[in-house]
């Protein structure tokens, strides 16, 4: 697919990469199975792109999703001074099974270095986290290497682990895929030598996570089952809720995307279930579960099953915990935005966007379905605002797209 200029829409990258590939509307619509209203109303920019459509269009299309979105942002991640650590982990995954271990250095310190950098993902400082990985994974191949006894060896491989999870997570949030899937790879193999079954669940629940972007969600329902079914619920055990609480959200998330609200309701409903059990958010196996993620996970739901004003109003009205995690709470104002945009309001939007910002800058400037959002709100608009204005220079947008015809009619059909 040509390389489109910087700052256009995932619409108008749609439109590039269809015309490429030879289809017209009618013809994509069928094979991503939207309709054809949908498609051009994210083509001409009046509706933003949402997550399952992309990931459906990718597919039909066989270009990777990434493509589709534009990321990684590199001018963006230029201007701010780059991520040091992303040349180094492609090394590091170059490698294979050849690892180059470095020496490590007391247990302690291994320890910390990871609760350091877990806490820089959630905080939303996720450039620093990434800076910091590649070192700490080679230390943790040395002490593997250097491991004397089994359980040694077995404690270094859980840690190796839980650092390649993290590893894929950030790289994902980065829109860096093809890493995120070698991290994910290793994480099982580690996971696997862990002497901790539970670990394996987890690995398995990122896994499903990120082949939402390939709109893989039979595949990802599968393992979000096979991960459930490792896993032995023991209401005194906060290791066990949380994971098993966090595959049903998961699940919820997938079914949404499959258009299957029934099933996506009912794993709401578990999740629900071991919200209460625990009663706070908890930070077991990083799944950062509790009873704000599930509401949080509601309003995902109704907007991915194509109900953007509940998603809108009940996103807007729901009174996060304070101690649901930043980068959550960001993501939840995201999702709001696209919600009022697809509404109508986009005063709203903008002010979900701008507390999206506030409270998770970094994840917000990085987030394509933000930029994308920002495009459909300029095309809705007959004058820019000085708020739109201000947000789309803040994103690196100079000339966001205004006064397209039809704009202010959204459409909702799927």
């Amino acid at each position: 697919m040509p390389k489109p200029a910087a700052g256009v829409s995932i619409g108008e990258r749609i439109a590039i990469a269809r015309k490429v590939a030879g289809l017209n509307q009618h013809a994509l619509a069928q094979r991503a199975r939207y309709s054809v209203s949908m498609v051009r109303a994210v083509e001409q920019g009046r509706e933003p792109a949402s997550p399952g459509l992309v990931a459906a269009v990718a597919r039909a299309l066989g270009v990777e999703t990434q493509e589709l979105y534009g990321q990684p942002f590199r001018e963006l991640l230029i201007e701010d001074g780059g991520i040091a650590g992303v040349a180094e982990l492609q090394a590091l995954f170059a490698e294979g099974p050849h690892v180059d271990p470095v020496e490590p250095p007391p247990w302690n310190e291994l320890k910390a270095d990871l609760a350091s950098i877990q806490q820089d993902r959630r905080n939303d400082y996720a450039r620093r986290a990434v800076a910091r990985i590649p070192v700490l994974l080679r230390q943790l191949h040395g002490a593997v290497e250097a491991a004397r006894t089994d359980e040694e060896r077995e404690r270094a491989y859980r840690m190796l682990a839980r650092t390649y999870g993290n590893t894929a997570q950030l790289t994902y949030r980065f829109g860096w895929f093809s890493l995120a899937s070698s991290g994910l790879d290793r994480m099982e193999h580690a996971a696997a030598h862990s002497g901790e079954p539970l670990l394996t669940a987890h690995a398995i629940q990122q896994r499903a996570l990120v082949l939402l972007s390939h709109a893989a969600y039979d595949t990802a329902q599968r393992l979000v089952q096979r991960s459930l079914d490792m896993i032995t619920v023991d209401p005194r055990d906060e290791n066990s809720v949380a994971l098993s609480g966090a595959a049903h959200l998961r699940g919820a998330v997938l079914a949404a995307r499959d258009r299957n609200k029934t099933r996506a309701d009912e794993h709401i409903q578990e999740a629900a279930r071991f919200g209460e059990m625990i009663g706070h958010e908890s930070t077991a196996y990083d799944t950062n579960f509790g009873p704000g993620n599930v509401a949080i996970h509601r309003v995902a739901v109704a907007l991915e099953t194509g109900d953007p004003g509940q998603a809108a109003r009940l996103g807007s009205q729901i009174r996060i915990p304070s101690d649901v995690k930043a980068t959550r709470i960001g993501h939840h104002w995201q999702d709001v935005a696209r919600a009022w945009t697809l509404s109508g309001d986009h005063a709203a939007a903008l002010k979900a966007l701008n507390r999206a910002r506030h409270v998770a800058p970094q994840q917000t400037r990085y987030h394509p379905h933000v930029h994308e959002t920002i495009h459909a709100i300029a095309a809705a608009q007959r004058r820019k605002s000085d708020t739109l204005a201000h947000f789309s220079a803040w994103l690196g947008i100079s000339s966001p797209i205004s006064g397209r015809s039809g704009a202010h009619q959204p459409t909702h059909r799927r």
